[in-house]
């Protein structure tokens, strides 16, 4: 992607993960600045093309309203030079950990950690670097599944609903010697999620779909899931609660996110309604992470 403008916009510091989730749908490259001695941090959106204003601004609102921002920020949105501007920002991108998991682009040659596993994941237009709060709580999520879950309940079989860049999907083949299943309704993520996969290694045991979520017969035709993930929003994950507790295996484990701590009680009631029983929560800056799990615990208490 060549980016031809630049959205420009100072924001508090807690509330950048905010703008970035909800600037998501544009499909631009971020980068964010040091924050100054007020708590506020610049703020750049690099598109390839030029915006709605009022587009711009139905974003900003929404972003203040869901980080309680009193005062909407002015911005400025000003075309570019021909450069590669993700390219750019890609090299400025330090590698990001989650547990024993470390999420870099291709840009950072220095080798991972001992005992770390290493995910390549370049900045694209598909969701899911590693950098949001979301995703890094279902890695978390998925490093103590795996510690907890009995070999009695063995995983063989994983859906990833929404998989976006691929990185759950491929986190998942990393811990488990299994089947993945990824799914997304958007053909650009789902042609990145394969070059991802590739790039990782486990094009042999991840499959990637193109399809309408539980309504594609091919979700279906795999069978009961030991364990489902599904890292998108809030509305969505209620909408589909039922689907995803009727191809869950006996003694499955789900794990959400996507949604914001506010979103926490109505998302688990939706699950509780359709057999789920809540096991652990995660809370990364102002967003959450459930693991529930049909029938057992694997958590304890």
């Amino acid at each position: 992607m060549s980016a031809t403008y630049c959205l420009t916009l100072n924001v508090p510091a807690g509330a950048v993960d905010t703008f970035e989730a909800i600037f998501e749908p544009l499909d631009g490259a971020i980068v964010t600045g040091a924050r100054d001695r007020t708590g506020v941090v610049p703020w750049q959106l690099y598109l390839a093309e030029r915006p709605d204003d009022a587009e711009v601004e139905r974003l900003i609102a929404i972003a203040c309203e869901v980080a309680g921002i009193a005062e909407t920020p002015a911005y400025a949105l000003e075309p570019l030079p021909d450069i590669d501007w993700v390219a750019e920002s890609q090299k400025a991108l330090p590698p990001i950990t989650a547990g024993r998991f470390r999420v870099r682009g291709s840009h950072v040659t220095e080798p991972a950690p001992p005992g770390a596993i290493d995910l390549l994941i370049d900045a694209n237009a598909a969701f899911g670097t590693g950098r949001h709060e979301t995703t890094r709580g279902c890695l978390l999520a998925l490093q103590d599944v795996a510690k907890k879950r009995p070999v009695t309940w063995p995983i063989t079989r994983i859906l990833d609903m929404g998989c976006g860049s691929g990185v759950l999907a491929m986190a998942a083949a990393k811990l488990w010697p299994c089947r993945v299943l990824g799914v997304d309704n958007d053909a650009p993520s789902i042609q990145v999620a394969r070059e991802n996969v590739k790039a990782n290694g486990v094009a042999d045991t991840v499959r990637l779909l193109l399809g309408d979520g539980f309504r594609d017969a091919r979700v279906r035709q795999g069978g009961a899931y030991e364990l489902i993930l599904a890292n998108i929003l809030a509305e969505p994950l209620c909408a589909m609660a039922r689907d995803v507790a009727a191809h869950l295996a006996p003694g499955g484990t789900v794990i959400l996110s996507g949604l914001l701590i506010t979103q926490e009680r109505q998302v688990t009631a939706r699950y509780r309604a359709a057999g789920l029983a809540l096991e652990k929560r995660y809370h990364l800056g102002e967003w959450s992470t459930l693991v529930l799990k049909a029938g057992g615990s694997l958590f304890g208490g």
